[in-house]
């Protein structure tokens, strides 16, 4: 299983830990886009890492 889609009922309670704003899933990076703060947190085995630490940097 490469690609797994996140619950969206998870998807409806997770929040950005910097900003406690929505997140957004890209299917395709299997991330979980924070746009206020301007990151990407990773999925991993299907389980979001949601780790400030782990997260990637978006460019503008």
């Amino acid at each position: 299983m490469s690609n797994q889609d996140v619950d969206p009922k998870l998807l409806e309670i997770l929040v950005c830990p910097m900003t406690k704003g929505p997140l957004r899933y890209d299917a395709e990076a299997q991330e979980l886009i924070s746009d206020r703060a301007k990151l990407a947190y990773p999925i991993r085995d299907g389980i979001p890492i949601m780790l400030v630490d782990e997260a990637r940097q978006l460019d503008d």
